[in-house]
C-alpha cells in the first residue's frame, strides 16, 4: 500500500483510488458472506476467541460507523462504542457496510487525516493509511466468516497483493500478546494460499477451527 504523500503523483493518485475500490470490494465481499448467516448461525464460535459470530458482527459494524466518522474528520470515541445490530442482524450489519462505503466514496477522502481513536488518543492517519487498516480489517474478517459458516471466500490476486503488504506492515511483537490485541502473533505458514498467508501473519490459523487464535 502506498501512504499519501504531500505532493502525490498521478501514479499515486491511481494507487489511491485504486484502494478505495478494493476496500469497497472487501466489503462487499463480507455482506455477501453475511447473507448467508441464519439465526441458528448467530451464537457459532469464530476464529476470534470469545467471540460468537453475533459478536463478531457487531464488531464489523461498530467499525464500519467508526471508521465512516473517521472520514468526515470526528474522532469522537463513542463512535466506536459496541453497537447493538437490532432485530435483524444481517440488515444491521448490511446498513453498516453501506454506511461506510458512502462515506468511502465522497470526494476528497484521500486528503483527509482519519482520527482513528482506537490507535491511541488523539492519533489520525492519512487517508489512505487509514483506509488500509480498514481493508485488512475486511479481509480477514470476511475469512472469520467463511470459515465460521463453513464456506469458501476468494478475492482477486491485486486486493490481496495489497492486503500482504498492509499485514505485514502490522506490528508484531509483545503488543500482540497485550490483552484486547486486534492480531495474535503470526504464525508459520508452511504452505497455502496467499490469503492464508495473510491471516497467519495476522495470527490466524489457516486451519481453523483446528486451532484457534485471536
Amino acid at each position: 500500500m502506498r501512504v499519501q504523500m504531500d505532493k502525490p503523483t498521478s501514479d499515486d493518485r491511481t494507487a489511491q483510488a485504486d484502494l478505495v475500490a478494493l476496500d469497497a470490494h472487501a466489503v462487499r465481499t463480507s455482506v455477501e458472506l453475511v447473507a448467508r448467516v441464519r439465526p441458528g448461525d448467530l451464537s457459532r464460535p469464530t476464529p476470534c476467541i470469545g467471540w460468537t459470530l453475533y459478536g463478531l458482527l457487531a464488531h464489523m459494524a461498530t467499525q464500519h460507523y467508526g471508521f465512516a466518522a473517521a472520514s468526515r474528520g470526528d474522532g469522537d470515541p463513542a463512535h466506536w462504542k459496541l453497537r447493538s445490530l437490532g432485530d435483524d442482524p444481517v440488515a444491521g450489519y448490511r446498513a453498516s457496510a453501506e454506511h461506510v462505503l458512502t462515506a468511502f466514496a465522497a470526494d476528497g477522502v484521500l486528503d483527509r487525516m482519519f482520527p482513528l481513536p482506537e490507535f491511541g488518543s488523539g492519533r489520525s492517519f492519512p487517508g489512505a493509511q487509514a483506509i488500509g487498516f480498514h481493508l485488512i480489517d475486511y479481509v480477514v474478517h470476511s475469512w472469520d466468516l467463511a470459515k465460521t459458516l463453513g464456506v469458501d471466500v476468494g478475492f482477486p490476486p491485486e486486493l490481496l497483493e495489497v492486503a500482504l503488504d498492509v499485514a505485514r506492515a502490522v506490528p508484531g511483537g509483545e503488543a500482540r500478546l497485550a490483552p484486547g490485541a486486534a492480531f495474535a502473533p503470526a504464525l508459520t505458514r508452511p504452505g497455502g494460499s496467499r490469503l492464508d498467508e495473510i491471516v497467519a501473519i495476522l495470527g490466524r490459523s489457516p486451519s481453523w477451527p483446528d486451532q484457534t487464535f485471536h
